[in-house]
């Protein structure tokens, strides 16, 4: 049904979904996503073609329309401006693996344009090593007719409404989402983790290495769109 959903939606956007790679096979268990993360079209582009459940920011539930659906999806939320939600939420997303669902996250806490990959937080990926999952790192692309990275999908700086205003104004916006190979998280820790779905997304992207935050000996909890 979420499935259904995000199709529909995509496609009242104007929004073209394409997929390469492997994807995770159905009835796998165990398995995580983690995605570069642009825009709240991700979550639907993902859902679209490979379903999962999200872990994003409490504060979606109060949007119009989108949090609903994000409701109706099976989204864990997390009070990204409490510390100590990270645990609760980690035990909520290894309970889902456990269950046989998969579970995305988006490592770098925020959007960007596009154009950059940000430092990817390990915290949010702990439940992959506690289950022993299976890593999918996703990459995300948006580009606009002339094939250039769309400026109109990316959810940055700029309100919801205004977002998607820019969308709708498009003829249409493709998306390219790239699965690269799997990472066993078995004998890993989360850091690890991170730094792997990271280097496997900047590769897909052809997009430099973000540089690593000095003189923080933890990642912080992670902000979730």
């Amino acid at each position: 049904m979420a499935q259904k959903w995000s199709v529909r939606l995509l496609s009242i956007l104007g929004v073209r979904v394409r997929h390469q790679g492997i994807l995770p096979a159905a009835g796998t268990q165990r398995v995580m996503l983690a995605a570069n993360h642009v825009s709240w079209l991700d979550v639907y582009s993902i859902i679209s073609v490979c379903p999962a459940r999200f872990v994003a920011k409490s504060e979606i539930r109060g949007w119009p329309l989108f949090g609903w659906l994000s409701n109706n999806v099976g989204t864990l939320f997390i009070e990204r401006t409490k510390r100590r939600d990270t645990a609760r939420i980690n035990d909520h997303i290894s309970e889902a693996l456990n269950n046989g669902d998969r579970v995305a996250v988006f490592p770098e806490g925020g959007t960007s344009d596009g154009t950059v990959l940000h430092h990817f937080h390990a915290s949010l990926l702990q439940p992959a090593v506690t289950v022993s999952a299976m890593l999918h790192p996703v990459a995300i692309r948006y580009t606009d007719t002339a094939g250039n990275i769309s400026k109109a999908a990316a959810y940055f700086r700029i309100s919801l409404l205004e977002s998607v205003r820019q969308v709708l104004s498009q003829p249409h916006i493709d998306v390219e989402l790239v699965f690269t190979e799997a990472i066993d998280s078995h004998g890993k820790n989360r850091r690890e983790l991170a730094r792997s779905a990271e280097h496997a997304i900047a590769n897909a992207l052809s997009l430099p290495l973000p540089h690593t935050p000095s003189g923080k000996p933890s990642d912080p909890p992670d902000e979730q769109p």
